[in-house]
């Protein structure tokens, strides 16, 4: 290897027994760097994201608990409201003297069973859409804050 090849950087290795063909020594070093502050700042940005995501995962967890015991709680009031109500309908089913007590006694508790299912069912319903909107909401907002932050 000559002097002028010595000078221009293309006999001279970087280390790695790689020419540096030319180009300053420090430029590949400025280029390490801000990949390497690229690299740091995306992995600090990657675990905001992740820190953020597990906050939005246990508040929906959280909320998920909640409406689930909500929930098994309205189906018990709902249990013993309908066994007093069937209790209620045979004691005076035994209480009948003749077969019009019976109808009547029937038809006025179909009547009653009816309108209380349709009660029950609202309020059960209205417990489930409140759980599956009070469980995705933590997660559709930090899904919609990840989505504004990169967009």
């Amino acid at each position: 290897m000559n002097e002028s090849e010595v000078k221009a950087g293309l006999g001279e290795t970087n280390g790695f027994n790689m020419p540096w063909f030319g180009f300053p020594k420090f430029a590949f070093g400025e280029v390490a760097e801000r990949g390497a502050a690229r690299a740091k700042e995306g992995c600090e940005k990657a675990k905001a994201v992740s820190e953020d995501m597990a906050d939005a995962l246990r508040d929906a967890y959280a909320n998920n608990a909640r409406g689930a015991a909500d929930y098994g709680l309205k189906m018990i009031e709902i249990s013993k409201v309908n066994t007093a109500s069937a209790l209620d309908f045979v004691s005076h089913l035994l209480g009948s003297k003749s077969m019009t007590d019976v109808l009547t006694v029937s038809a006025a508790e179909a009547r009653k069973a009816l309108e209380t299912t349709a009660v029950q069912n609202r309020e059960l319903w209205e417990l489930a859409s409140r759980l599956a909107r009070e469980t995705g909401e933590p997660i559709k907002n930090q899904v919609a804050k990840v989505f504004r932050q990169t967009g």
